[in-house]
């Protein structure tokens, strides 16, 4: 089976790493979960955002959510697909100069990568976006368009995923069963 990366950080979203991360266990991949300044055995904290009907979405807090692999030393070039879930941790992952590189790695090879909600940030800031059709949360929207990217509008209830060649992104947490089904779609088999 494929062997996935997937970047986080503190203040990952819950859902978005945890339950992607189960699903793709479930299916038999080796996914190493990583962080920088973090090594293997460490853990993230997590926060759990959620719609209940104001302006924006709720924050509470959520689970540990641990560590597999050392970020340092790190080499994509053993990886086959990029994970990058949302919450808070891409606003401050995008600012990492060698997590901007791993994900240029993973455009550049035209290698999956897939995206959610405020995951794309990372994308936007890697300069991957360029000519590109991507879906996220609503409010990273200007920062696709910035990029160079096309913001994609999500479906009603926000569970909807979208493919862009390589690129499967989403907007929200209630994508998951069509973003991990379109991301799985395009991993190599043995």
């Amino acid at each position: 089976m494929a062997k996935i990366l997937m970047l986080v950080g503190d203040f990952v979203e819950d859902y978005e790493a945890m339950v992607p991360y189960q699903m793709l266990l479930m299916l038999e991949h080796d996914v190493a979960t990583v962080c920088p300044g973090k090594s293997a055995g460490d853990s993230v904290a997590t926060a759990i955002h959620d719609f209940e009907g104001h302006q924006t979405y709720s924050e509470k807090p959520g689970h540990r959510f641990a560590i597999t692999a050392d970020f340092d030393g790190l080499q994509p070039e053993t990886f086959d697909a990029l994970v990058i879930p949302g919450g808070r941790a891409p606003e401050y992952l995008r600012l990492n100069e060698k997590v901007l590189d791993i994900v240029r790695h993973f455009a550049d090879q035209n290698k999956p990568i897939a995206a959610v909600c405020h995951g794309p940030q990372v994308l936007a800031a890697a300069g991957v976006l360029k000519n590109r059709e991507c879906s996220c949360y609503p409010a990273v929207a200007p920062e696709v368009q910035i990029g160079g990217g096309t913001y994609m509008t999500p479906g009603e209830g926000m569970d909807t995923a979208h493919v862009d060649g390589n690129l499967v992104t989403a907007p929200a947490w209630p994508a998951h069963p069509a973003w991990m089904r379109e991301f799985c779609r395009l991993l190599p088999t043995d």
